[in-house]
Protein backbone atom coordinates (compact mmCIF):
# COMPACT_ATOMS: atom_id res chain seq x y z
CA UNK A 1 0.00 0.00 0.00
CA UNK A 2 0.98 3.36 -0.84
CA UNK A 3 -0.14 6.58 0.85
CA UNK A 4 0.09 10.17 -0.18
CA UNK A 5 -0.12 13.72 1.41
CA UNK A 6 -3.66 14.37 -0.73
CA UNK A 7 -6.98 14.43 1.15
CA UNK A 8 -10.15 12.77 0.47
CA UNK A 9 -12.73 15.53 0.01
CA UNK A 10 -15.44 14.42 1.85
CA UNK A 11 -13.18 13.53 5.09
CA UNK A 12 -10.34 15.50 5.11
CA UNK A 13 -8.41 12.25 5.40
CA UNK A 14 -4.96 11.28 3.85
CA UNK A 15 -5.40 8.70 0.60
CA UNK A 16 -4.28 5.70 0.69
CA UNK A 17 -3.78 3.89 -2.78
CA UNK A 18 -4.24 0.07 -2.85
CA UNK A 19 -2.36 -1.89 -5.35
CA UNK A 20 -4.13 -5.28 -4.87
CA UNK A 21 -7.61 -4.16 -4.81
CA UNK A 22 -9.79 -2.84 -7.82
CA UNK A 23 -12.65 -0.65 -7.28
CA UNK A 24 -15.67 -1.76 -9.19
CA UNK A 25 -18.44 0.55 -9.40
CA UNK A 26 -21.91 -0.62 -10.56
CA UNK A 27 -23.92 1.08 -13.15
CA UNK A 28 -26.66 -1.12 -14.34
CA UNK A 29 -29.69 -0.13 -12.47
CA UNK A 30 -32.71 0.61 -14.02
CA UNK A 31 -33.55 3.43 -11.45
CA UNK A 32 -37.43 2.85 -12.07
CA UNK A 33 -38.89 3.98 -8.95
CA UNK A 34 -36.38 7.47 -9.48
CA UNK A 35 -37.42 7.86 -12.95
CA UNK A 36 -33.81 8.74 -14.18
CA UNK A 37 -30.68 7.56 -14.48
CA UNK A 38 -28.97 7.48 -9.99
CA UNK A 39 -25.89 7.64 -11.45
CA UNK A 40 -26.02 11.18 -12.61
CA UNK A 41 -28.53 12.31 -10.15
CA UNK A 42 -26.81 15.33 -8.62
CA UNK A 43 -26.43 15.61 -5.20
CA UNK A 44 -25.22 18.88 -3.54
CA UNK A 45 -23.62 19.97 -6.91
CA UNK A 46 -22.15 16.90 -7.87
CA UNK A 47 -23.47 13.20 -9.42
CA UNK A 48 -23.61 10.56 -7.55
CA UNK A 49 -21.93 8.25 -9.30
CA UNK A 50 -18.61 10.98 -9.39
CA UNK A 51 -18.84 10.77 -5.40
CA UNK A 52 -18.21 7.10 -5.58
CA UNK A 53 -15.85 7.75 -7.98
CA UNK A 54 -13.91 10.27 -6.04
CA UNK A 55 -13.16 8.13 -3.34
CA UNK A 56 -12.71 5.03 -5.11
CA UNK A 57 -9.43 7.04 -7.39
CA UNK A 58 -8.61 7.91 -3.82
CA UNK A 59 -8.45 4.32 -2.57
CA UNK A 60 -7.45 1.77 -5.64
CA UNK A 61 -5.06 1.92 -8.47
CA UNK A 62 -7.68 0.65 -10.79
CA UNK A 63 -11.52 1.22 -11.11
CA UNK A 64 -13.93 -0.61 -12.87
CA UNK A 65 -17.51 0.05 -14.07
CA UNK A 66 -19.64 -3.08 -14.72
CA UNK A 67 -23.47 -2.17 -16.10
CA UNK A 68 -24.97 -1.17 -19.85
CA UNK A 69 -24.84 1.75 -21.61
CA UNK A 70 -21.44 2.18 -21.41
CA UNK A 71 -21.71 5.72 -23.62
CA UNK A 72 -22.76 7.22 -20.73
CA UNK A 73 -19.63 7.34 -19.06
CA UNK A 74 -17.48 7.93 -21.97
CA UNK A 75 -16.25 10.90 -20.97
CA UNK A 76 -14.83 9.45 -17.92
CA UNK A 77 -11.75 7.69 -19.26
CA UNK A 78 -13.35 4.14 -17.61
CA UNK A 79 -13.26 0.73 -18.43
CA UNK A 80 -16.92 -0.48 -18.57
CA UNK A 81 -17.52 -3.86 -18.32
CA UNK A 82 -21.23 -5.11 -19.74
CA UNK A 83 -22.55 -8.08 -17.27
CA UNK A 84 -21.75 -11.27 -17.75
CA UNK A 85 -25.11 -12.47 -16.20
CA UNK A 86 -27.62 -9.17 -16.54
CA UNK A 87 -30.27 -8.56 -14.27
CA UNK A 88 -29.42 -8.40 -10.76
CA UNK A 89 -26.95 -6.95 -8.20
CA UNK A 90 -25.42 -10.16 -7.83
CA UNK A 91 -24.18 -10.82 -11.28
CA UNK A 92 -22.56 -6.95 -11.48
CA UNK A 93 -20.15 -8.55 -8.06
CA UNK A 94 -19.75 -11.65 -10.32
CA UNK A 95 -18.89 -9.35 -13.62
CA UNK A 96 -16.54 -7.54 -11.87
CA UNK A 97 -14.73 -10.37 -9.82
CA UNK A 98 -14.44 -12.41 -13.16
CA UNK A 99 -12.87 -8.87 -15.22
CA UNK A 100 -10.70 -7.49 -12.30
CA UNK A 101 -7.18 -8.26 -12.61
CA UNK A 102 -6.33 -8.09 -8.98
CA UNK A 103 -7.20 -10.93 -6.03
CA UNK A 104 -9.55 -8.58 -4.31
CA UNK A 105 -12.17 -6.34 -5.41
CA UNK A 106 -14.00 -3.16 -3.69
CA UNK A 107 -17.64 -3.35 -5.00
CA UNK A 108 -20.47 0.02 -4.56
CA UNK A 109 -23.32 0.72 -5.99
CA UNK A 110 -22.88 4.04 -7.73
CA UNK A 111 -25.95 5.45 -5.82
CA UNK A 112 -24.64 6.46 -2.12
CA UNK A 113 -24.95 10.01 -1.41
CA UNK A 114 -21.93 9.90 1.29
CA UNK A 115 -19.98 6.81 0.74
CA UNK A 116 -17.82 6.38 3.84
CA UNK A 117 -14.00 6.48 3.62
CA UNK A 118 -13.69 5.67 7.25
CA UNK A 119 -15.15 2.85 6.01
CA UNK A 120 -13.69 1.32 2.98
CA UNK A 121 -10.15 1.57 4.90
CA UNK A 122 -11.94 -0.15 7.72
CA UNK A 123 -13.22 -3.16 5.54
CA UNK A 124 -10.01 -3.41 3.55
CA UNK A 125 -7.71 -3.47 6.81
CA UNK A 126 -9.59 -6.71 7.49
CA UNK A 127 -9.06 -9.29 4.84
CA UNK A 128 -6.55 -11.22 5.63
CA UNK A 129 -7.72 -14.77 6.54
CA UNK A 130 -11.27 -13.99 5.07
CA UNK A 131 -12.83 -14.40 1.44
CA UNK A 132 -14.88 -11.36 2.20
CA UNK A 133 -15.50 -8.52 4.24
CA UNK A 134 -18.75 -6.95 4.45
CA UNK A 135 -20.55 -4.51 6.75
CA UNK A 136 -23.83 -5.48 8.65
CA UNK A 137 -26.00 -2.89 9.98
CA UNK A 138 -29.43 -2.85 12.44
CA UNK A 139 -30.86 -3.58 8.66
CA UNK A 140 -28.86 -6.54 7.40
CA UNK A 141 -26.21 -6.84 5.24
CA UNK A 142 -24.57 -4.30 3.00
CA UNK A 143 -23.58 -6.17 0.14
CA UNK A 144 -22.95 -3.20 -1.96
CA UNK A 145 -20.29 -1.68 -0.31
CA UNK A 146 -18.19 -4.53 0.49
CA UNK A 147 -14.71 -6.07 -0.19
CA UNK A 148 -14.24 -9.64 -1.94
CA UNK A 149 -11.98 -12.18 -3.02
CA UNK A 150 -11.61 -14.21 -6.35
CA UNK A 151 -12.62 -17.08 -4.05
CA UNK A 152 -16.19 -15.57 -4.07
CA UNK A 153 -16.74 -16.48 -7.78
CA UNK A 154 -17.26 -19.71 -7.52
CA UNK A 155 -20.15 -20.08 -5.05
CA UNK A 156 -21.88 -16.60 -6.89
CA UNK A 157 -21.48 -18.34 -9.96
CA UNK A 158 -23.22 -21.78 -8.94
CA UNK A 159 -26.19 -19.76 -7.15
CA UNK A 160 -26.44 -17.86 -10.75
CA UNK A 161 -26.85 -20.37 -12.57
CA UNK A 162 -29.55 -22.05 -10.24
CA UNK A 163 -31.45 -18.92 -11.07
CA UNK A 164 -30.87 -17.21 -7.68
CA UNK A 165 -29.83 -13.35 -7.50
CA UNK A 166 -29.91 -12.96 -3.34
CA UNK A 167 -26.78 -10.92 -3.06
CA UNK A 168 -25.86 -12.55 0.17
CA UNK A 169 -26.98 -16.11 0.15
CA UNK A 170 -23.73 -17.42 -0.87
CA UNK A 171 -22.22 -16.08 2.26
CA UNK A 172 -22.27 -19.85 4.47
CA UNK A 173 -20.38 -20.95 1.63
CA UNK A 174 -16.79 -18.82 2.40
CA UNK A 175 -15.12 -16.84 5.12
CA UNK A 176 -16.98 -13.67 5.84
CA UNK A 177 -16.03 -11.16 8.42
CA UNK A 178 -18.63 -9.49 9.30
CA UNK A 179 -18.15 -5.96 10.36
CA UNK A 180 -21.48 -5.40 12.59
CA UNK A 181 -23.54 -2.46 13.65
CA UNK A 182 -21.31 -1.50 16.77
CA UNK A 183 -17.92 -1.29 14.82
CA UNK A 184 -20.48 0.48 12.10
CA UNK A 185 -21.52 2.86 14.25
CA UNK A 186 -18.16 4.25 15.45
CA UNK A 187 -17.22 4.89 11.58
CA UNK A 188 -20.45 6.04 10.82
CA UNK A 189 -21.60 8.06 13.65
CA UNK A 190 -24.17 10.17 11.41
CA UNK A 191 -25.54 7.24 10.22
CA UNK A 192 -25.41 8.30 6.42
CA UNK A 193 -22.98 5.92 4.87
CA UNK A 194 -25.41 3.72 3.49
CA UNK A 195 -28.38 5.85 2.62
CA UNK A 196 -30.15 4.53 -0.43
CA UNK A 197 -31.86 6.82 -3.08
CA UNK A 198 -34.69 5.30 -4.74
CA UNK A 199 -37.11 8.19 -5.29
CA UNK A 200 -36.89 11.84 -6.56
CA UNK A 201 -38.30 12.62 -2.46
CA UNK A 202 -35.29 10.77 -1.28
CA UNK A 203 -33.10 13.25 -2.61
CA UNK A 204 -34.97 15.99 -1.35
CA UNK A 205 -35.09 15.09 1.69
CA UNK A 206 -30.98 14.46 1.88
CA UNK A 207 -30.28 17.74 0.75
CA UNK A 208 -29.54 17.05 -2.88
CA UNK A 209 -31.60 18.90 -6.02
CA UNK A 210 -32.80 16.47 -8.77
Amino acid sequence: MRTSDAKVESANMPVFVADDITGVILVGGKSRRMGRDKAFLQMQGKPLFERVLDLFRGSFAKVLLVGDRSERFSSYSLTVLPDLIPGSSLGGVYTGLSGADSEWIFVSSCDLPFPSVAILRHLCSLREGYDAVVPKTGQGYEPLFALYSKRCLEPIQKLLEGGECCAYAWYPQVRVREVGPEEIARLDPTGTAFLNLNTPEDVINTGGIT
